[in-house]
């Protein structure tokens, strides 16, 4: 039995090899015009589930080619030739069809490659080199006159939204490069809605280093996910442009243009854009580059903060963002030019911006505040009018200095000048006891605002390898300075409904501050062996800031000369930092490891001028870290990060003033506040399979952070409130955040499709009348999305976004803001005869009613255009275009923080039709257009 067994087994076996061997393909490989064989022609069979290699060979002597002992399946047959246009063919191997016979092939030159072809290459369109993804853009088919943006949105693994934010790999981009070099500083959509898609070379996506990182080859976790645009070589010389100006109902107009001029090395710029429809043409939300009062940071309970003038009171300098809350005027301007030269051994990058916003509107603000003994609802209405004027230099320096050694020399300053009123109407009520107080507030400001910055890196090789040094300087300087006047009335009301007291406020304030930061690194790198290297590095650092703030009550004459002690202060806060740390980076094969911390000595030196009084304090900062990376193959990577770090109070944190622009919200400085720590773990996988063009994104992280600085919250009888930031010890505010996001090409119905999954969370602690507050909020969402692009008949995206909010706060944990809300898009374009097209989008938003508020939020906007094109390059348009066609672009937005519940309702740009004329025109590697 034993031998009938072996036998019937290896008969089995036999049948089985036996069948593997029926499957097979074979053909033969020639020019496209017969002349002659391509010997050694790579032959690659590929799963077409997932690209993955099945088997390969070569063409032999004759140009044939067989590849036998296949399995049964779909499969990807991929024949490749040097100076050829790849071939790509799916095809299946059954019981029906063992053996594939491809006949023969016949390859075309690149240089002769016709359409029809191009549209069958496209599966060879995208290499990839190291860390890098390069998209060949003759590959992908636009339209005549397209934009960057309008070729980017073909690409697989990117999306690009109606406002021009880009995302890449479920990432955001960050910055748009030409040729390697920035165009027009970081803003990206003046690159991708001005440059045209047919100057285009190659479009590169990748994660750029630092450029300490990128000297040392030791990544410091600094990157942003970036885009470099590789241009034609035909197309860096002679001139391009375009200008769209359009006029509609409502006093509604719009105007834009930009001319550019490029000669070998060089390019040159300029735009400028003059609108009310909330075209900027100017990046003016990235105030971290143009105002240093202003930042966004994540503050210790998860959430996000942002910090305006300083304080983030209505007082201070207008920092110029927005939001689309209001109607704007925008006039924007601005140059670039950068150079090359010794054989591009030195670089020069320099652009100039100059423009001016206005904002009017009104805003409705609705705050629910979580009291231990009850609720306190507060009712605000306010009409702003804001304006601000800036211009910035900056220019950037880089040079070879020989064969070891490199010198980047960034320089760039900003003046501003803004003006803000503001009218205020407050009410505030409590649950059983009704009207506390009421509040007539008119405030004004004209601030003036100077910023420098100055860097310098230079980095040195020495002749062992991987050994180097490298010396970073930075220098910043900024001078505040601000003037306005308060003008209040506050009722206060007793338990019966009747007045109890009434505080009248006339004051002029004052607010001038320095701030000066100098630091310098110092890195040295030191390979151990062919795998670890260590990085010692050390550095100085002085941050010395002055606030000098004044209020001035009015005198009998009428003159502001009386000072008001109790919100008047001026302070000093003088930081020394010693910096001392070491690194260990382990690479090998496909592993990176680094781990390591770094020690700061901060010394504080704190002066309140007013009292004469000097507190000096001295701290130890630790910021350990530790990454691990594995390239698992060429297009998938795995990464976790560790990273703690403390968090220093800033001057505004800790100047012992009353602050009291809205006097039923008073906030306090205080000069004990000691540093927090935070930590924070990273986890992220990605993979995108380009022959499948299939993409895979996961991503989590978590954060816990100790000695938080937190609100400490008074809230008295007649609901006045008083906030004061302090060291919370017993407990550990958390945050989390997670993401799931894929997209992948469907060959057989030409659809892009993707899916997405979302949620993150955080537990936030505060103060409320000496009750300690725990404040839970989670938010989890999903994404689905279906797009088709076809350039000669029509394009489509939809995405849908449904989403779950909760927010609770321990206080009154039966009162909540939790609720459902939906999000959802649509945009189809459709190209008809006669060069017309139709262009129409829709946004329906959604979100429900709550326990905190009652009220569902729902609107439609809804745009539409037809457009039609003149002569044979379709570089003149006319456009008709409907915006907001419902009038139903009402604003509402919702938040959670801490005890609070906010809900904002505010004007915004609503219907109007507009009539535009939009003229390109080029003359680019002796091609003319015009």
């Amino acid at each position: 039995m034993k031998l009938i067994a072996l036998i019937a087994l290896f008969l089995c076996l036999v049948l089985k090899v036996s069948a593997q061997q029926g499957y097979a393909v074979k053909g033969s490989v020639t020019d496209s015009m017969a002349t002659y064989k391509l010997v050694n022609t790579t032959i690659t069979v590929l799963n077409q589930q997932d690209s993955t290699l099945v088997k390969f060979g070569r063409a032999d002597a004759e140009g044939n080619f067989s590849l036998a002992t296949l399995r049964p399946g779909k499969f990807i047959l991929l024949v490749t030739y040097p100076g050829y246009a790849d071939y790509a063919e799916d095809f299946t191997l059954d019981t029906a069809h063992a053996v594939k016979d491809f006949g023969s092939l016949n390859m075309i030159l690149k240089s002769t490659l016709l359409n029809d072809v191009i549209i069958k290459g496209k599966i060879a369109a995208i290499k990839m080199k190291g860390d890098t993804t390069e998209f060949n853009a003759g590959s992908f088919t636009v339209r005549p006159n397209a934009r960057v943006e309008d070729l980017l949105q073909q690409l697989p693994g990117i999306q690009v939204d109606k406002d021009g934010k880009i995302t890449a790999q479920g990432q955001t981009v960050t910055k748009v490069l030409v040729d390697g070099d920035e165009f027009f500083g970081d803003d990206p959509t003046l690159v991708t809605k001005n440059l045209r898609a047919d100057m285009v070379d190659k479009v590169q996506l990748y994660d750029k280093k630092s450029d300490q990182a990128v000297f040392t080859g030791i990544d410091d976790d600094k990157t942003e996910k970036t885009i470099n645009l590789k241009l034609k070589e035909d197309k860096k010389k002679g001139y391009f442009g375009k200008i769209d100006a359009g006029a509609g109902t409502d006093d509604f107009y719009g105007l834009q243009g930009m001319f550019n001029v490029f000669k070998a090395k060089q390019k040159f710029s300029v735009y400028s854009t003059l609108a009310n429809t909330g075209k900027t043409g100017l990046s003016w939300q990235d105030s971290r580059k143009y105002n240093s009062g202003t930042t966004v940071e994540f503050s210790d309970d998860g959430g996000m903060m942002i910090t305006m003038g300083g304080r983030g009171d209505e007082l201070e300098s207008y920092d110029g963002r927005y939001n689309n809350e209001g109607i704007p005027l925008a006039r924007t301007g601005g140059l670039h030019y950068d150079t090359k030269w010794n054989k591009d051994k030195q670089s020069l990058n320099t652009n100039y911006k100059i423009g001016s916003l206005g904002v009017k509107g009104t805003k409705n603000t609705l705050t629910q505040n979580n009291l231990p003994d009850g609720i306190l609802n507060s009712n605000s209405d306010q009409n702003f009018d804001n304006y601000i004027f800036r211009q910035k230099l900056d220019l950037s320096y880089f040079a070879n200095l020989d064969s070891v050694s490199t010198l980047k020399i960034s320089v760039d300053g900003t003046l501003k000048n803004s003006e803000t009123n503001s009218e205020f109407n407050s009410s505030s009520t409590k649950a059983g006891i009704g009207l506390l107080n009421t509040s007539e507030r008119n405030l004004s400001n004209d601030g003036k605002d100077q910023l420098f910055n100055m860097s310098a890196l230079y980095t040195l090789k020495f002749k062992k390898p991987r050994r180097t040094f490298s010396a970073n300087m930075s220098y910043s300087l900024t001078k505040n300075s601000s003037a306005g006047f308060l003008n209040s009335v506050n009722t206060f009301f007793n338990e019966t409904g009747g007045q109890d007291s009434v505080s009248h406020i006339n004051q002029y304030k004052t607010n001038d501050g320095i701030n000066s930061v100098l630091n310098t690194n110092l890195t040295y790198t030191e390979p151990l062996s062919k795998s670890l290297a260590l990085v010692f590095n050390y550095g100085l650092g002085f941050n010395n800031g002055t606030s000098d703030r004044k209020s001035f009550n009015q005198a009998g004459s009428g003159r502001y000369d009386l000072l008001d002690t109790l919100y008047s202060n001026d302070y000093e806060l003088n930081q020394l930092t010693n910096q001392l740390g070491a690194v260990f980076n382990y690479k090998k094969n496909k592993t990176t490891i680094n781990f390591g911390t770094k020690a700061t000595a901060v010394r504080f030196n704190q002066y309140d001028v007013y009292h004469d009084r000097n507190f000096d304090r001295n701290f130890i900062n630790w910021s350990p870290q530790a990454s691990y990376l594995l390239k698992i193959s060429q297009q998938a990577t795995f990464r976790f990060a560790y990273n703690g770090n403390n968090t220093q109070p800033q001057l505004s944190d800790i100047q012992p003033i009353r602050v009291n622009t809205d006097p039923l919200n008073i906030t306090i400085g205080n000069k004990d506040l000691n540093p927090s720590f935070s930590n924070r773990f990273n986890l992220n996988y990605n993979s995108y399979k380009v022959l499948s063009e299939q993409g895979l994104y996961i991503g989590a992280s978590f954060g816990f952070t100790g000695n938080a600085i937190v609100s400490n919250m008074t809230t008295d009888a007649a609901g006045k409130n008083t906030y004061q930031s302090i060291n919370l010890s017993s407990k550990t505010p958390k945050n989390f955040n997670f993401y799931f996001g894929g997209d992948r090409k469907i060959k057989s119905l030409d659809l892009r499709i993707g899916l997405g999954l979302n949620a993150y969370g955080n537990t936030a602690y505060n103060y409320i009348n000496k009750a300690l507050n725990e404040a839970e909020s989670y938010n989890f969402s999903g994404s689905f999305s279906v797009s088709r692009w076809d350039a000669k008949k029509y394009s489509f995206n939809i995405r849908i976004e449904p989403g779950y909010n909760t927010s609770q706060s321990s206080l009154q944990q039966q009162v909540n803001n939790n609720g459902w809300n939906l999000n959802s898009r649509a945009g189809f374009t459709l190209f008809l005869p006669a060069k017309f097209q139709l262009n129409t989008d829709a946004d329906y938003q959604f979100t429900a009613a709550t326990a905190s508020f009652d009220n569902n939020f729902e609107r439609t906007i809804w745009n539409a255009s037809i457009r039609k094109k003149f002569f044979k390059e379709e570089n003149l348009t006319l456009e008709i275009k409907g915006n907001d066609l419902l009038n139903q672009n009402t604003g509402q937005s919702r938040s959670a923080w801490s005890n609070r519940i906010i809900q904002n309702s505010y004007t915004t740009i609503r219907r109007y039709f507009m009539f535009s004329v939009i003229w390109d025109f080029n003359k680019m590697g002796g091609s003319v257009n015009k």
